[in-house]
Parts: structure tokens; C-alpha cells; sequence
């Protein structure tokens, strides 16, 4: 997959990444240190595969060179960072998913 463009939109307080006139989007409130991911929207018209892996990757590199801490509070991004365990590290010291 190519390379992927995805915008913070803090006003709307999500990352988000057009495709084919589409908005996939993870919508987030950050606290302190630490950015709670809570919603992952992927419109069913994006049907590229390895799509959701690629932007929830996209995603957590750009949290991670602000420094940031990440606590996934959507299934489907806890799940991701179950079987990717590089991002291990950008839990906040406590936080097992």
C-alpha cells in the first residue's frame, strides 16, 4: 500500500484519511499525556484489504512522535495492539489490553 496521508482534525478531535472520496476516520480525546482512541469509522465503500491495519498504523506513528501515550478504548484498535506488539510501549504505565 502506498503511502498513507492522514490529518489530525482536532477541531472534530479525529485522525482522518480520505479515500476515493471517502472518510475514514478514529475519532479521539486526548488527556495530560495520553490519547484515548475511541471510535474507528471505516466506510464500507473502502474495501482495499489491509486497509484498517495500514491507517490504525498510520495513526499510532504519528501519536507516537508527539511523545504521546495511546489507551485504546475502541475493540478494534485494543485488538490491533494485541497482535501488533511494537506499539506495546505507548501504553501508559498500567494499562494490559
Amino acid at each position: 500500500m502506498t503511502e498513507m496521508e492522514v490529518k489530525d482534525n482536532s477541531f472534530l478531535r479525529q485522525f482522518e484519511m480520505k479515500v476515493n472520496g471517502h472518510l475514514a476516520k478514529i475519532e479521539y480525546s486526548s488527556q495530560e499525556r495520553k490519547v484515548f482512541l475511541t471510535k474507528l469509522v471505516i466506510p464500507e465503500e473502502i474495501t482495499q484489504e489491509g486497509f484498517k491495519e495500514s491507517f490504525i498504523t498510520a495513526v499510532l506513528q504519528q501519536i507516537q512522535e508527539k511523545n504521546l501515550r495511546v489507551v485504546p478504548t475502541s475493540p478494534h484498535i485494543a485488538g490491533f495492539l494485541r497482535k501488533n506488539r511494537q506499539f506495546k510501549e505507548m501504553l501508559p504505565v498500567g494499562i494490559r489490553i
